[in-house]
């Protein structure tokens, strides 16, 4: 077979055009799951945590699950234009 020819629709080793949407969209997910833990751990943590200990005071708390809001949200709104986006 040619380069440019397609596939037979028998061939079932080459993926269909859904199966590498779908893996797309999973490794986004994990690119966004990995990238919201670190941002967590980095920005969040570095900016409301004053004073490491065993624990979080209430302020600290307060101020880490604000940041994690709107991380979620950017995100969210992200996520709703990248695969909302006309094709």
């Amino acid at each position: 077979m040619d380069p440019f020819s397609s596939p037979s629709p028998a061939s079932s080793s080459t993926p269909s055009n859904e199966q590498i949407m779908d893996q797309l969209k999973n490794q986004i997910a994990q690119a966004y799951a990995e990238e919201f833990l670190e941002t967590v751990r980095t920005k969040c943590f570095a900016r409301c945590v004053t004073k490491p200990g065993t624990s979080l005071s209430g302020s600290e708390g307060s101020c880490v699950s604000r940041c994690v809001e709107r991380y979620i949200e950017a995100t969210q709104i992200i996520s709703r234009a990248i695969f909302n986006a006309p094709r």
